[in-house]
């Protein structure tokens, strides 16, 4: 979950409508229309990337009056369909996947289950994506397929990097040739295998 603490204001006088803006935002919620950035704060997370990457300085983060917390509600949702996707896609539900935000798997696959079809929408609905904006997109696309979603990525969007090779992804030949150069593969997706099916109710 994310405590949203801050909002973007716009000087209109000195955006470019350069569209950095759009493109690094990881919730889709700034666009440039007729050559000047506006804010949707319906979707806004306060992240500040706008305002961090603008080169004429035109973002300003200003302080909610009310800050707005951005969380997914586990209530009324199927604990085991939560668990199996977070499993399906090599993650334990109690992962953190971001830890900026210190969002569990669960609450992300949750969003997932409860209609999220993009890394945007669970960004929307979890705030994950909304701290250094860099390491969780890999869990959260991983999900999403694990769920049978391929989403497409936004034409305009720089916050997409790809999945990354996991554990599970390599190749016999790659083993082979460095398993005798003190790489354990097939012993390393043992011990994550273990992780991922770690149940927290069978602790102690």
């Amino acid at each position: 979950m994310r405590t949203v603490t801050m909002y973007p204001v716009v000087d209109a006088e000195k955006c470019r409508g350069c569209k950095i803006c759009e493109r690094v935002c990881p919730v889709l919620s700034i666009k440039v229309e007729a050559k000047k950035a506006a804010v949707a704060l319906e979707h806004c997370l306060g992240c500040a990337n706008c305002e961090q990457r603008c080169p004429e300085t035109a973002i300003t983060m200003v302080r909610l009056e009310q800050p707005r917390l951005v969380r997914q509600a586990m209530d009324g949702l199927d604990q085991d369909a939560v668990a199996g996707l977070c499993r399906k896609a090599r993650l334990n539900p109690k992962q953190i996947i971001c830890y900026c935000t210190a969002t569990r798997a669960e609450e992300a696959a949750a969003a997932i289950l409860a209609g999220a079809r993009s890394p945007e929408d669970v960004s929307r609905m979890t705030g994950v994506r909304s701290g250094c904006k860099v390491e969780c997109i890999q869990p959260v696309l991983r999900l999403l397929r694990a769920a049978g979603i391929v989403p497409e990525r936004p034409a305009k969007g720089y916050q997409w990097y790809g999945l990354t090779p996991t554990a599970w992804d390599i190749p016999e030949e790659v083993k082979k040739k460095y398993g005798k150069r003190g790489f354990y593969f097939d012993e390393d997706r043992k011990v994550l295998e273990l992780v991922v099916a770690a149940d927290e109710r069978s602790e102690g």
